[in-house]
């Protein structure tokens, strides 16, 4: 029994080591669907967990909002919601539900930062 639950450990863990590679990462979320933050980390500064929890309550409400919405929207098998990626003109924040978890990643958005440095370029 505490073997599957390391298993379990292990993988979150390998999720995250392999999220922190991919270019623009910035912070993650890991929180229960009751909207418990289990793990949250952030790359330079460390996240305070007033903030995890803010960003967790408010992804948690946009995906239920979201969910009822393309439910009454569309018909099977086109209303599930799987994932929301949401843009801002400084980061892209991706939130996933699986199970009874959501996951939350937030990166920089690197084609907006691209077109920042390009217009700063023509600028001078």
């Amino acid at each position: 029994r505490g073997t599957m639950a390391s298993n379990q450990v292990n993988e979150v863990e390998e999720m995250v080591k392999e999220l922190k590679k991919n270019p623009g990462f910035k912070a993650y979320i890991i929180l229960n669907n009751d909207g418990i933050v289990i793990k949250w980390d952030q790359i330079d500064t460390p996240m305070p967990y007033e903030t995890a929890v803010q960003h967790s309550h408010l992804v948690l409400d946009l995906c239920s909002k979201s969910k009822k919405y393309v439910r009454e929207l569309f018909d099977p098998p086109d209303n599930e919601v799987e994932n929301i990626r949401l843009r801002t003109d400084d980061y892209e924040l991706i939130a996933a539900q699986h199970g009874h978890f959501t996951l939350i990643v937030v990166q920089e958005d690197l084609l907006a930062k691209a077109k920042k440095e390009a217009m700063k370029e023509d600028e001078e």
